[in-house]
């Protein structure tokens, strides 16, 4: 129980801190970054205040006991080797289940798997160009035209950066290294008991 507690306040706080992220560097919407690296840099900032790691890096438990992500693994997604049961009944108040990487999600609108942003070309974001990233922020939609990205992503607060701000997103997770990793594909809610 304690876990589920802290992994629902974990993503309360992230989609809280991404939205916070993007209201205050509103102010800074007219200053354009000078240089590819000054756009890297201004990326790294977003993706670090924004909470990107809480759902996009899995989690170990760390030295005291206490959860956090593996950096080792940083941005690469649910883990394709971690293979999950089916998730607990939605019960009561309760919709949604976390599992322990921080990195796999289910509720009323199914399972979800945090992807893959590294730049690995057949696990990542390494084969998306600029103009992908952007539209797929804006609409909610994979690679900007298909399905729709499903919760915890908080792409409606995303869709209100500025284009300078994406820009800086997209390049600095084409800078990180490239992680193979596979992350499994959305499944759909299982369909409702006649």
């Amino acid at each position: 129980m304690r876990s589920r507690v802290f992994a629902a306040r974990v993503v309360t706080v992230a989609g809280a801190c991404f939205a916070a992220a993007f209201v205050t560097t509103g102010a800074d919407a007219g200053s354009k970054p000078t240089s590819a690296n000054a756009r890297v840099e201004r990326g790294k900032y977003l993706v670090t205040i924004a909470g990107c790691n809480d759902c996009h890096t899995p989690w170990k438990m760390g030295p005291q006991g206490v959860p956090e992500p593996d950096m080792s693994r940083m941005l690469s997604g649910h883990p394709e080797a971690m293979k999950l049961p089916p998730p607990p009944a939605s019960s009561g108040p309760w919709i949604a289940s976390f599992a322990a990487t921080q990195t796999a999600f289910a509720g009323p609108w199914g399972v979800s798997y945090a992807a893959n942003l590294t730049p690995d070309k057949n696990t990542g974001l390494g084969i998306w160009t600029e103009d992908i990233f952007i539209k797929a922020m804006r609409s909610g939609k994979h690679f900007g035209t298909s399905r729709p990205i499903q919760p915890p992503m908080p792409w409606y607060g995303v869709a209100k950066a500025t284009d300078q701000d994406l820009k800086a997103i997209f390049a600095y997770l084409q800078s990180i290294p490239p992680v193979v990793n596979h992350v499994p594909d959305y499944l759909e809610p299982a369909p409702p008991k006649k």
